[in-house]
């Protein structure tokens, strides 16, 4: 792994750690529901315990691209940044929200890219 892979996929598990904390700690404060454009806050507290379950599975890719990171596990990294990518497609195709393509999905895709070249 090149050094310019390696930060850009702790970029990708940097962010997702934060995906981890807004939807588990924030998904019902101001800085949450901005973020996530929610209806209102009754909303947000209506959805909180999905957001807190989707904020866990955020954590968990978090968690596999650093321990690729740590194994120094090339198809471990690969495999996670497939999963961060496919969950970035659909999540921008389900919310009809092209941002969360671009926010999630690219990074991801930028550090899979390096890997080819």
């Amino acid at each position: 792994m090149t050094l310019l892979t390696t930060i850009l996929i702790v970029i990708v598990a940097i962010e997702h750690v934060y995906f981890l904390i807004l939807e588990m700690f924030f998904w019902t404060k101001p800085k949450g529901i901005k973020t996530f454009d929610l209806k209102s806050k009754e909303f947000a507290e209506e959805t909180k315990v999905l957001a807190a379950n989707q904020g866990l599975y955020n954590g968990f890719l978090a968690a596999g691209i650093l321990f690729s990171l740590i194994q120094s596990d090339a198809k471990t990294a690969i495999f996670f940044l497939i999963c961060v990518i496919i969950a970035g497609i659909y999540g921008a195709y389900s919310t009809r929200k092209i941002k969360l393509f671009y926010v999630q999905a690219i990074p991801a895709i930028l550090a899979l890219t390096s890997f080819i070249f």
